[in-house]
This record gives structure tokens, C-alpha cells and sequence, in this order.
């Protein structure tokens, strides 16, 4: 079975958060353990996913808020990572955000892996065009959820199935292809 793994952004995902509620309701799932949630430093926060990575192989990524743009900077800085896919929710802009702004700029490179994008009309911390833009830039899908806010408690997201959803379409994306198996065929008419 496949690990998702939860990557939070600034402050954590603590209850009823929909992160929270995911780790709580999907044997699978495993929310990273970034250290200080109210200060992120890039540097360790990018050392501590990648070495959660490493120990689950072949994970799905889940991102919310600056979790999503820390996705995009483990996969631009290490793309020999085995990841299957990644879902990056309401991505947020550090630049100009003073508890942010060590993540600026956005890494702005294909992520060579299936990715999705799912961005609000009224995200507080990012504008449409920008994450629409980024999703092109990046190779991603793009949902657009409408006027959601950023996708976080404060816009009413506690539980969300739906994102367990985009979830298994990454993974029914990225599904390793079996080999075809050919039989002999005589060309020869039958006798």
C-alpha cells in the first residue's frame, strides 16, 4: 500500500484542520514532522522531508499552504526521490510575508512527477492567476475549488473526502504500467 504523506505549512495542522483529520481517519497516512511550526526554516524543513521520503519510498505528498511550496522545493533540490505523485493545496506566496519570506522565491521548475494543483479564486495567501501559473510551470493539473479561501479550517474545511479523492487519482495516475504480454502468432493459413 502507498504512503500519503501530510506535509503541513506555517503553524501545523493541528484539529479540525483537514490534514489532521486525514492522519486520523487513513491508516496510510502520516502527517512529517516539520520541527517549529511557527518559525520554518527551509533549510531543515527541506532536510526533514527528504529524509521522510527516504524512509517511505514511493509516497504520495500531500501540501497545504507553505507544505505545498516545500513540496516544490524537495523535488526541484532532489529529483532522484522516489515520489509517486503530489497534491499541493492553496500553495502559499512567501514573498512578502515576513514569517514566510525565507521560502522566497517559489522554485519554478518542472517537478517531474504527477502533480496536482488545487487553488481558490479568494485564497488570501496566493491569487488564482499566480497558482494557475505556477501549475503550468510546475507540469501540474490545476482544480480550481472557486471562492474556498485557503482551503484550511478558517474556510470551513475540516474533513474533506474530496481530497482523499484527488489523492487516488494521483495514484491511479502515476500506476506502474504492466507489460504486455504478445502470443506467437502464425502467419501461415491454418491447414
Amino acid at each position: 500500500m502507498v504512503k500519503t504523506l501530510l506535509v503541513p505549512g506555517l503553524d501545523g495542522s493541528l484539529a479540525p484542520h483537514w490534514q489532521h483529520w486525514w492522519a486520523a481517519t487513513d491508516t496510510q497516512a502520516l502527517m512529517v514532522d516539520l520541527s517549529d511550526p511557527a518559525r520554518p526554516d527551509p533549510v531543515r524543513w527541506e532536510a526533514e522531508l527528504a529524509g521522510t521520503i527516504l524512509r517511505h519510498p514511493g509516497a504520495v505528498l500531500v501540501g497545504h499552504s507553505l507544505g505545498a511550496v516545500l513540496i516544490a522545493r524537495v523535488l526541484n533540490a532532489w529529483p532522484q526521490l522516489n515520489v509517486r505523485g503530489a497534491l499541493l493545496v492553496a500553495p502559499a506566496e512567501p514573498d512578502g510575508q515576513p514569517r514566510i519570506q525565507s521560502f522566497a522565491p517559489i522554485r519554478e521548475l518542472p517537478l517531474h512527477v504527477p502533480a496536482t494543483v488545487v487553488a481558490s479564486r479568494n485564497d488570501p495567501w496566493m491569487r488564482f492567476p499566480r497558482a494557475r501559473q505556477l501549475a503550468a510551470t510546475w507540469q501540474a493539473d490545476l482544480i480550481d475549488l472557486g471562492f474556498a479561501g485557503h482551503i484550511n479550517t478558517d474556510a470551513g474545511f475540516g474533513p474533506w473526502p474530496a481530497g482523499k479523492q484527488l489523492r487516488d487519482d494521483l495514484l491511479l495516475q502515476s500506476a506502474p504500467r504492466l507489460p504486455i504480454r504478445h502470443a506467437a502468432v502464425s502467419l501461415s493459413p491454418q491447414r
